[in-house]
């Protein structure tokens, strides 16, 4: 029952959130997130009970809408709102929607769309409009969120109540024309592609893959590429990229949800239609002049999507994309990626060294990868002994407990 409202609330919350913003005003969104959460614990102590109701999603949405009309016609000052509260019909659950949920009709991604480009307003620093595209638009939790943003649960909640705050004293639009949607769109591709990495390879607790995140960040991007205002070549190669890796993670994990590696994992597992449909994102991406690192990534995902086995595939190529990637955005992950691909291609030694300098640089300190990596290279250039020092180290760092089990495997193959 607890895992069903999870999943129905997360994939609920941000379309009840968005249209009780669009009714009430930006002014509002915190009083729309309390009755969407007011939702959710009236669900809590019925449910069990009365059982799930036919159309669950409907259920919590008109709880939230009679509850936020309950609390309206308190507020004398926003009585003229309430009248369009109450003519408001039930609202259902948005677009693709899960199959259990069978029969619940759909509704238009206009109010989601335009809460993505609320929560990125400019007035916002980058890292708030993140926290609130994930907590108003995808229904995160404070601890889901610091967890992702790698922070502290308490500063997600302040910058979260400070962005709020922010959108209400300035009494922000919800409705935006043409050229707000250009100016915010980078931002709103920030927090999708965020929310997808912390689904494709969650930074701690006991699952590596979160597919439902995945699949909510792909279904986000779709919603941007379906609106000819915010279709532009970075989306599609965005959610080209993410169709490209989500088509690998029904190979990521074996059969004891235990982490494989690239070279240990089934090809033929793969998701070829989804394969097609970032090609054609891909391909659509390509009008005009504009590259991103999307594009670029894109174009590594490709390399190894389309390898027919992992000897087959094109180090070389792959490298020359990092340093393209690492041309326009020159981050030490992006360098250690590049590492990676340079000791497929060159050996473990080549590897190594190209660790090595991003560990003279002090960056990546707490990154388990860093000496995850050190650990796999070294073994391959015959020094156990580092290796065992380097699997150590990965262990101290925080990651997740299909990573923390794979580290583990290693540590044990070299220090017996």
């Amino acid at each position: 029952m607890n895992q069903l409202l999870d999943d129905l609330f997360r994939r609920t919350s941000g379309q009840i959130v968005a249209t009780l913003t669009r009714i009430l005003g930006a002014r509002n969104l915190a009083l729309a997130e309390e009755v969407a959460q007011d939702a959710l614990i009236k669900a809590l102590q019925l449910w069990p009970t009365e059982g799930v109701p036919a159309n669950p999603s409907a259920w919590l949405i008109q709880v939230a809408k009679h509850r936020a009309l309950d609390l309206l016609r308190r507020e004398q000052w926003l009585a003229d709102r309430a009248p369009m509260l109450a003519a408001l019909d039930a609202v259902s659950h948005p677009p693709h929607a899960d199959v259990h949920l069978r029969g619940e009709p759909s509704l238009p991604d206009d109010d989601q769309l335009a809460m993505m480009f609320l929560a990125c307003h400019p007035i916002l620093t980058r890292e708030a409009r993140v926290a609130l595209t994930l907590k108003t638009v995808c229904g995160f939790g404070v601890a889901e969120i610091a967890r992702a943003l790698l922070s502290r649960d308490d500063a997600i909640a302040q910058r979260l109540v400070r962005a709020k705050r922010q959108l209400r004293d300035a009494d922000v639009r919800f409705e935006l024309g043409p050229d707000e949607y250009h100016a915010r769109v980078d931002s709103v591709l920030d927090a999708v592609y965020l929310l997808f990495n912390e689904g494709y390879g969650a930074h701690a607790g006991d699952d590596l893959i979160r597919a439902e995140l995945c699949d909510e960040a792909i279904r986000l991007a779709s919603v941007l590429v379906e609106h000819s205002m915010t279709a532009t070549p970075a989306v599609h190669a965005l959610l080209a990229l993410m169709l490209l890796q989500a088509a690998r993670l029904p190979a990521r994990l074996g059969a004891s949800s235990d982490l494989l590696t690239l070279a240990e994992q089934d090809r033929s597992q793969w998701d070829r239609r989804m394969i097609a449909r970032g090609l054609v994102h891909l391909n659509r991406s390509a009008d005009g002049d504009t590259l991103t690192p999307y594009h670029v990534e894109a174009g590594i995902a490709v390399e190894h999507a389309t390898a027919v086995s992992y000897a087959a595939t094109d180090w070389r190529r792959i490298v020359e994309l990092y340093d393209v990637l690492l041309d326009i955005n020159p981050t030490p992950v992006v360098a250690l990626n590049r590492a990676i691909a340079i000791s497929r291609w060159r050996g473990a030694k080549a590897g190594l060294d190209a660790v090595n300098a991003i560990v003279r640089t002090g960056a990546l300190r707490d990154y388990y990868l860093l000496p995850a990596t050190l650990g796999e290279l070294s073994r391959a250039c015959g020094d156990e002994a580092a290796a065992g020092a380097h699997y150590r180290a990965a262990l101290a760092c925080r990651c997740s407990e299909p990573e923390r089990r794979f580290i583990e495997r290693r540590l044990a193959e070299v220090v017996p």
